[in-house]
Order: C-alpha cells, then structure tokens, then sequence
C-alpha cells in the first residue's frame, strides 16, 4: 500500500439533473412501499428542460393490478414527481414544478422476473437480478468514509441548506463538489485543491458579487474541513467556467443511476455497477450493497482493520449469495478468510443470512426510507429511527465474539 499520495473524490448537489431523477425514482419506491410493503418497483427518470418522463415496472396491491392504475393513482404519481421538484427549489423559466411538462410510462413488472423472485412452494425468494454487489469502510473520518468523499458531501450539503434557509439567496439548486486531499503515512493531512461550481442567480458572476460568492465558498469549505486542511497552498476552483445561471435539468439532461460513485465511495473502493434508486429491496444492487457496507463498517468500528472491502455475488432467483469476499487491505487484526467465516456466521444469527429475503428482513427495507438517500450518499449518514439501518454498528461485539 502506498502511504503518501493524493486521491480526489465529488459529489453533487441535489440540484444536479442526475440527482433530480434519483430523487424522483426513489420518491416513486417511497409511494408504492407506503401502500404495499410488498411492491416491487423499478422506476427510471428522465429530465430535461421542462419535462420529466418515468419509466419502468411496478407491482404494487391497491395501485397497479390486473394491469390497472386505481383510481386517482396516476395523479399521485404526478403530485409526488411534482413535490420533488418543489421541494429541491426549482422555479425557473427553464425547470419549474408547477409548469413543466410529465409523462408517464410505468407499467406491470414482466411475469418472467417475478417468477425468479416470489416465493413459492419449497422455492425461497430469489434475488431480483444477477450481479456484484460491493461495501466499503474505512477510518478515514468519524463517518468510516474515504475523507475525499465525504468532505464533498458536507459541502454541497452545507450550500443547500443555506440556499434555503435564506443565508445564500445568491445560489441555485445545481452544483459540483471535489476534494483533492494528501495522504501521509496513508491518513489524509491536507487539501491540496478545492472545486466548487455552484449555479447561482444573475448577476453574481462579476465585481463585488462574484467576491462575495467565492468568500462565502471558502468560509463554508473551511468550516467543514478539519483545521490545518486548508492552506495558503491550496488550489481554489470556484466556478472555473465563469457564469453558471443555467442549471439543472435545463442545461443537461438528467438520467437515474448515473452518479453511482458519488452515491458509494467516491472512488476508493470498487463497484459493482448497479445504481440504487428507483429500486425495491428485492433488487439486489441495492439491498446487497447496502448490507454489504453495513458488515464492512462493523468490521470496522470493531476495530478488526482500518479498511475494509467485502464483496457479494447473486444470481437472479436464487436466494443465496454465490460468494462472499472479505479483503482488509492489509489491516486487519485477523486472517481475512477467518473473518469472513465470522461474517457469514454473524449474518446468519443476527439477518438471517445473505438472501434477499433475510437482508430485507433483517434491515427493515420494506418501508419509505429511501428518497432521504438519493442526494448526498448512500453511506456515511447518521442512523436514525427507520432511515439508514446499515449505518448502524450493533455488529461490531459479535463480530469479534465470532473470531
């Protein structure tokens, strides 16, 4: 492992049109998992200047049956796609919820999937599709996440809630984060570049304006990294093109699933491919990945190794993951092969086990928890009644109990 090295990671603001459609998608999971624990939903968005368009699957009792919507169904999909746009902030000629044009193209989930996926017989609930699934932690920051990743996080999350709160009424919902840190002696000690590119209003792209923007930037920034990060050193790159008053879905198309490293680790880990929203429990490129980073955070915050990687592997209508891959990179305190025998035997006892059936179960992911997930990352966030359950580390005593 090297241990002096810099490592960027970026995150985007909720505003990104990529980001919006994530929002929309796992509103929809949120609808139809508040009527049916039991619905299965694979919801698309696409957003462009002034239009949203949904597409995917759905099945969902008292919603969509016998290849029917129900009753005022449809103008709750709208009203729900609608209170997104709202709620992220955009009013504008270009992208506005009250104005813009909506189209619907969900539809019944094949038949042919379903059959993989429902229990039935002596036949357990398969995973909803095939594929790799990958966790990650590290101790990095108190959050256990690559420092690069979540210091982007916290900064865009830090402009959307002054931009909101009145604070900055200068900004607009559309911005990008990157945090360019040095590593020594494999800890991060200092920011060697800073890039935010955040939509604003007019007018605020030169003279005393753009001062007070780039001053208001670096005071967030400096605020949220730990103290001697930022140096007379570090590179600054505030909106480096210049004026940024076209934004969000306006100035580029938005698509689900695309920012599926700003979602996970921000680079420091590897992915599997597979995007979250839009995504029942059942598929397993969200559940998996979701339990996967939970067992890798209790690594460890047991204190078992100070970087930890697991991998699952599925296969559409089987119930049992076809590997598990535990690598601690180096530091971990045990044999990377025992741990993950304590892994499985742990999962076993406490989910009961690595099938699509015991993480849902086990985690408690029937429920609308997750439009709180599509902006500003999957992982790294506070655990807090339903929401976030795999941030949790009530793993990490039976974890070394188990080796």
């Amino acid at each position: 492992m090297r241990s002096d090295y810099l490592f960027t990671s970026e995150s985007v603001s909720e505003g990104h049109p990529d980001k919006v459609s994530d929002q929309i998608s796992d509103a929809i999971v949120d609808l139809f998992l508040a009527k049916d624990p039991e619905a299965r939903i694979a919801c698309e968005t696409l957003t462009t200047t002034q239009r949203v368009v949904l597409a995917g699957e759905i099945r969902c009792k008292g919603v969509y049956e016998n290849e029917r919507w129900a009753d005022g169904a449809l103008a709750e999909i709208e009203a729900t796609v609608r209170d997104v746009v709202k709620r992220i902030g955009y009013e504008q000629d270009g992208f506005h919820w009250d104005t813009l044009e909506f189209a619907n193209y969900l539809h019944g989930q094949s038949a042919h999937i379903a059959q993989g996926v429902d229990e039935s017989g002596n036949k357990d609930e398969g995973a909803g599709d095939q594929g790799i699934m990958f966790g990650y932690a590290c101790d990095e920051t108190p959050d256990l996440m690559p420092a690069t990743l979540d210091y982007s996080h916290k900064i865009l999350a830090r402009l959307a809630r002054d931009r909101k709160s009145g604070a900055a009424p200068f900004l607009e919902p559309d911005a990008k984060s990157q945090v360019t840190l040095r590593y020594h002696d494999g800890k991060p000690v200092e920011a060697t570049a800073i890039v935010v590119s955040t939509q604003h209003k007019e007018g605020w792209d030169a003279g005393e304006k753009e001062v007070e923007l780039h001053a208001y930037v670096k005071a967030v920034v400096g605020e949220l990294l730990p103290a001697g990060f930022v140096t007379a050193n570090t590179a600054w790159h505030i909106n480096p093109t210049g004026s940024f008053v076209i934004g969000g879905p306006d100035g580029d198309a938005g698509l689900t699933g695309r920012k599926i490293i700003v979602d996970t680790y921000g680079g420091a880990a590897p992915h599997g491919g597979g995007a979250f929203s839009g995504k029942d429990p059942t598929k397993v490129d969200r559940s998996a990945a979701y339990v996967a980073r939970y067992l890798a955070k209790n690594v460890v915050a047991a204190g078992l190794a100070k970087r930890c990687t697991i991998q699952l592997a599925y296969a559409i209508g089987v119930a049992r993951p076809l590997s598990l891959y535990v690598d601690t990179h180096g530091t971990g305190s045990a044999d990377d092969a025992a741990l993950e025998a304590a892994i499985a035997r742990v999962a076993e006892d406490r989910l009961g086990g690595l099938t699509p059936k015991g993480i849902r179960l086990g985690l408690g992911l029937n429920q609308p928890i997750y439009g709180t997930t599509a902006a500003y990352g999957h992982f790294g966030r506070k655990p807090e009644g339903a929401f976030f359950p795999w941030e949790r580390t009530d793993l990490a005593d039976a974890l070394k109990a188990a080796l």
